[in-house]
């Protein structure tokens, strides 16, 4: 078997895997709100292992995603860029990973609050990973490999729907350190972009696997 169809389905386990377990972990961690708290503060606390293993494991499968797009995609310029987007979201989750976040907002319970070298380098990994999320479908949405309007639309509503999502998450947080709403849905806003931009990877994971079956048929 050539390896473009498991390299393309390494997208389906990524997208399922990392916003499933984020959101199972959220819903069952003591203390941790899945309205109020961000996803990389699961990464702290007693289990925070946990979304480190999910966030480096899902990095590794998108990898794998990204070159199975680039022999899957024809020639073009999302051919390139494309995979390197996909590739550039899978290496900031490996450092979102393996950096862990600053408590804030409250959790962990009974930890201090500042702000630190490592938390400033994984909120870089998390900002080139949602516009990575964002830019990907995007740039699909075009070109004889769209797949009709259908998808492009969809691809399209996928990218303005992470952004919108990810910079109310942030609004949403700033808000809630200097207190005017408080509890914000910082949370919910950022558990949301990451679910969209996930849920548009499994699509255009069996998307392309698709093209690719009937173009090698």
């Amino acid at each position: 078997m050539r390896p473009t169809a498991p390299l393309l389905a390494c997208g389906t386990a990524a997208g399922v895997l990392v916003p499933v377990l984020l959101l199972l972990d959220g819903a069952t961690r003591p203390g941790y709100s899945l309205w109020h708290h961000g996803a990389s503060q699961l990464g702290t606390g007693e289990r925070g292992w946990l979304q480190t293993a999910d966030f480096v494991i899902g990095g590794l499968l998108l990898f794998a995603f990204a070159a199975g797009m680039r022999r899957a995609l024809p020639a073009g310029r999302a051919a390139v860029w494309a995979p390197f987007l996909v590739a550039a979201a899978a290496l900031a989750m490996v450092v979102a990973g393996v950096v862990p976040t600053d408590p804030a907002l409250g959790y962990p319970p009974g930890l201090s609050e500042v702000v630190t070298t490592a938390g400033r380098i994984h909120g870089l990994a998390g900002l080139v990973l949602f516009a990575a999320l964002a830019a990907t479908p995007l740039v699909l949405a075009r070109g004889p490999h769209a797949g009709g309007r259908g998808w492009a639309l969809y691809s399209r509503w996928s990218g303005a729907l992470v952004i919108a999502f990810a910079v109310a998450a942030g609004v949403a947080f700033r808000l809630d350190l200097q207190g005017v709403v408080r509890p914000a849905p910082a949370g919910l806003l950022e558990h949301a972009a990451l679910l969209v931009g996930f849920t548009w990877i499994v699509t255009a994971a069996a998307h392309l696997r698709r093209r690719y079956t009937r173009a090698e048929a």
